[in-house]
């Protein structure tokens, strides 16, 4: 059995809207009233997420609230960050902090983003912690298109991140 496929049963991980698999770790009990949101959410949620080489990067969505990676086995992944008053950046999620890899990366709510493994990573695990905490209702995913007339320079990176028929 590959890495990828025991991490998968292992974690009881399921397949991902946006691609890629996860399994919710945890769900504060404490909830907030998050008016940007539409109403009460957890105060914290957490998962694991996993990419793998047959499917090496997620569609670009974006959350209502900041959402915050934690690098745990494989990558390094490269994270693609759409701010809405910026040109866009890429960022990777990795241990070569000296090449400018962070273990740690904050994705601000509102920011469009996709992942993607770097060049030879067969999978990349990875936990997604966020506050206020993560419901489907916050959660979106971009048509695609028009992020690639907006962001020229990443236009590449965004089609291979499309949804099919997007």
């Amino acid at each position: 059995m590959d890495r990828a496929q025991e991490l998968i049963d292992r974690l009881a991980m399921a397949p991902h809207p946006e691609r890629g698999f996860y399994v919710e770790t945890y769900r504060a009990p404490l909830t907030v009233d998050a008016q940007p949101h539409g109403g009460l959410r957890a105060a914290s949620t957490a998962i694991y997420f996993l990419v793998t080489r047959p499917a090496p990067s997620t569609y670009l969505h974006r959350l209502r609230s900041d959402e915050l990676f934690h690098l745990y086995e494989g990558g390094p992944l490269e994270v693609l960050l759409l701010d809405p008053s910026g040109p866009g950046q890429v960022r990777r999620l990795g241990l070569d902090v000296a090449a400018g890899e962070r273990p740690q990366l904050v994705i601000p709510a509102g920011t469009w983003f996709g992942v993607e493994l770097a060049a030879g990573a067969p999978h990349c695990l990875f936990g997604c912690t966020v506050a206020p905490g993560f419901d489907f209702a916050d959660f979106e995913l971009a048509d695609g298109p028009e992020l690639a007339a907006r962001y020229p320079s990443h236009a590449e990176r965004i089609a291979r991140m499309l949804r099919p028929g997007a």
